[in-house]
C-alpha cells in the first residue's frame, strides 16, 4: 500500500500536478457557500498555470454550479470544465441513449421538491402517484435528517410495480451545512436490495472521469472528500488523489488541523482505497 502524506497547504504539491480535479460538496462548498479559503486556492490554481476541472456528483445542472461560482466572485475563467452528475442524466434523457432508450415520460420524484432543471425542456412528466410513474426520480433528500425508513413505503410500493429507480450520483452520504446526512445513493442501494433496478451516474465511472480529463496532458491529481466515489474512481484511472478529510468522512477522521493520517489509513483499508496525500481543507 502506498504511503499517505499528510499535507496542510496545497502548493506544498502543486508543482508536481498540471491538472486537478476537484469534487464539489465537501471540497468547495459546506452547502451554504464556499468554504473558507477555495476561492483564493481555485485563484492560485489558476494563476499558476494549472487547469482546474470541477467534478460533482450532484443533481444540479452546470449553469446551476457555475451561478454559484459567479455568486461567491470566482470567475469561470478559472475553470477549463465543470460537469456534474445532473448534466450527464439530462443529455441521457435527452438523447435517451443507454438505460433511458426504452423508460417512460412521467416520473415520481422521491426526496426533495428542489427543481434541479434535470427535466428542463424535456418531455417528461412529474406524477403525484407512484403507481401512474413509469420510474422513480431522486435527486436528494427532502430533509438533512431524513432516515432510509422515510423512504421505504415509496420504494416498498415501486418495487412492487417493477420501477426503475433513477438517481444522479451514487454518494451514500454527503456533507451539507457542516452534518453529514443520506444521499440518494444509499436509497438507491436499498432498493436493489429490495430486488429493484437502479440507474446511477457519476462517479466512481471511468467514463465521467474521462470525459472531463479529455485533452489533459501531463499528470493530474484528483481532489475529494469521498474515497467510494473520488478517491475510487482516480484509482480506477490509475491517477494520484487527495482526501479532503473534514468532509464526508469528518465524523471518523476528525477535524484536526493536521489530517490524522493513521485513521485516514483506516477508513482507506475499509474501501480497499488509498489516496496519495490528505489535507484537512483545501488550501493555498
Amino acid at each position: 500500500m502506498k504511503m499517505i502524506k499528510p499535507i496542510v497547504n496545497l502548493s506544498k504539491v502543486a508543482d508536481n500536478y498540471d491538472t486537478f480535479l476537484l469534487g464539489f460538496n465537501g471540497v468547495v462548498t459546506d452547502g451554504n457557500g464556499l468554504i473558507p479559503n477555495v476561492a483564493a486556492t481555485l485563484n492560485s490554481l489558476h494563476k499558476n498555470g494549472k487547469k482546474v476541472i470541477l467534478l460533482t456528483n450532484s443533481a444540479q445542472r452546470v449553469a446551476v454550479i457555475a451561478g454559484f461560482f459567479l455568486k461567491n466572485g470566482v470567475s469561470m475563467n478559472v475553470f477549463s470544465c465543470i460537469m456534474s452528475a445532473g448534466e450527464i442524466l439530462h443529455y441521457k434523457l435527452k438523447v435517451r441513449s443507454g438505460d433511458f432508450a426504452a423508460v417512460g415520460n412521467n416520473y415520481f420524484h422521491l426526496g426533495s421538491a428542489a427543481d434541479d432543471g434535470v427535466f428542463s425542456g424535456l418531455d417528461f412528466q412529474p406524477v403525484d402517484r407512484v403507481e401512474n410513474a413509469h420510474f422513480i426520480y431522486m435527486n436528494e433528500v427532502a430533509d438533512v435528517s431524513d432516515t432510509l425508513e422515510a423512504y421505504l413505503p415509496a420504494l416498498e410500493h415501486a418495487a412492487a410495480l417493477g420501477l426503475p429507480f433513477v438517481c444522479a450520483g451514487n454518494d451514500t452520504s454527503s456533507f451539507k451545512n457542516g452534518k453529514i446526512c443520506l444521499a440518494p445513493g444509499a436509497v438507491a442501494e436499498q432498493y436493489a436490495v429490495m430486488g429493484g433496478r437502479i440507474i446511477t451516474l457519476g462517479k466512481p465511472d471511468s467514463a465521467v472521469f474521462n470525459y472531463c480529463l479529455d485533452g489533459s496532458s501531463g499528470s493530474v491529481l484528483v481532489i475529494g472528500d469521498n474515497l467510494a466515489t473520488d478517491i475510487k474512481g482516480a484509482e480506477l484511472l490509475s491517477l494520484d488523489s487527495m482526501l479532503v478529510s473534514k468532509g464526508v468522512h469528518v465524523n471518523f477522521l476528525g477535524e484536526g488541523y493536521i489530517p490524522d493520517v493513521a485513521k485516514t489509513r483506516e477508513l482507506s483499508n475499509n474501501f480497499d482505497v488509498s489516496p496519495n496525500y490528505v489535507i484537512s481543507n483545501l488550501r493555498w
